[in-house]
């Protein structure tokens, strides 16, 4: 079959690579549409020392069953589906509390990081373990549906903040996370959602889709501004989807005493801490990695209208034509946000 594989740093080639061996819990499916996630992106060029050639990436897709293992039984050839990026065991003592993101064993497709290595989605076909499977509406678009891991790591982000569903939130970031965290908020109940970011073009997009509060700030003078619009109280919530010491630093000053930060956004791997800020004003800093369980929910919202993501996809691809997308997003090409790969067109 062919594949889009990462054979080093910089260099991606179309390659004959054999068909993956279809474990017994597992289906082999026929990729219809694969996202170019902004992991990738950065794995490409191997800024984050997770993409360690060679390796075929690739983890936010969706296609159509082809084979099943011998002990799948709730799936068959034909089906539609999508897929959770994260192959957890179900087994330790995470999976078991339903923290699937956090599992002992968790390894994830398309990522070659020293301790594991699993080829991913920019191919032909990709297997993958039964459990991780969530059927797809018929009338459901494969582009769309490859959208639905970022739907769902936005979704999760929303959760594990723990909104009572009236609050004032600051979005920081208006990437593509950003930009869909944003609307989960809003499709959360919050009372005012504001989305803040330095490029003025990804802000445009926001208005897009259904949020017109932007702010094109960034550093202190964002700080002033959320601040003079809250009397100096600050919001309720800021979801940062950024990942950099000034928009961390910056989530910190807009939020009120007493309100959440929460840290979506994962660039830097350190960065400075306003101590004092935090304690004193008794901030709280939740953590949000990947998604657990809300690929569902981002299948109804998504199906009902109350996230929309073509707005968000900037071209499709074939797999012959990937390579020249990754340059272009590495080269962060105004106005191109999503990519989606079709390796079978």
């Amino acid at each position: 079959m062919k594949a889009l594989m990462l054979s080093e740093y910089g260099n991606l080639q179309i390659m004959d690579i054999s068909v993956p061996t279809c474990a017994s819990d597992e289906v082999l499916i026929r990729v219809a549409a694969c996202g170019i996630c902004g992991s990738d992106v950065h794995g490409y060029q191997g800024a984050s020392g997770r993409r360690i050639p060679p390796i075929v990436m690739g983890h936010e897709a969706a296609g159509i069953i082809e084979r099943v293992g011998a002990e799948v039984k709730d799936y068959k050839p034909g089906d539609r589906v999508t897929f959770d990026s994260t192959v957890y065991c179900g087994k330790c003592e995470f999976c078991q509390r339903g923290e699937v993101n956090l599992c002992d064993h968790r390894q994830v497709l398309g990522v070659s990081c020293g301790d594991y290595r699993r080829d991913g989605a920019f191919a032909e076909l990709v297997a993958v373990p039964a459990r991780i499977l969530y059927r797809l509406p018929d009338q459901f678009p494969f582009e769309e549906a490859a959208m639905l891991e970022a739907v769902s790591v936005a979704l999760h982000g929303v959760r594990v903040t723990q909104m009572k569903g009236d609050e004032s939130v600051l979005v920081i970031g208006a990437g593509m996370i950003g930009l869909l965290t944003a609307q989960a908020a809003r499709s959360a109940g919050c009372n005012a959602v504001m989305i803040a970011d330095v490029d003025a073009a990804r802000l445009k997009i926001a208005k897009e889709v259904g949020i017109p509060d932007t702010l094109h700030l960034g550093g202190k003078e964002l700080i002033h501004e959320v601040l003079r619009r809250t009397g100096g109280r600050g919001v309720d919530i800021v979801l940062e989807a950024v990942g950099r010491a000034e928009t961390v630093v910056a989530a910190i000053e807009c939020v009120r005493k007493g309100g959440t930060v929460t840290l979506i956004g994962n660039i830097e791997p350190e960065v400075p801490l306003p101590l004092q800020r935090v304690v004193t004003r008794e901030v709280r800093l939740q953590g949000s990695c990947a998604s657990a369980g809300e690929y569902e929910e981002a299948i109804r919202l998504m199906s009902h209208g109350a996230i929309t993501v073509k707005p968000l996809i900037s071209a499709t691809s074939s797999l012959e034509q990937a390579s020249d997308w990754f340059r272009r997003l590495h080269n962060r090409e105004t106005g191109l946000l999503k990519v989606v790969v079709t390796p079978n067109a």
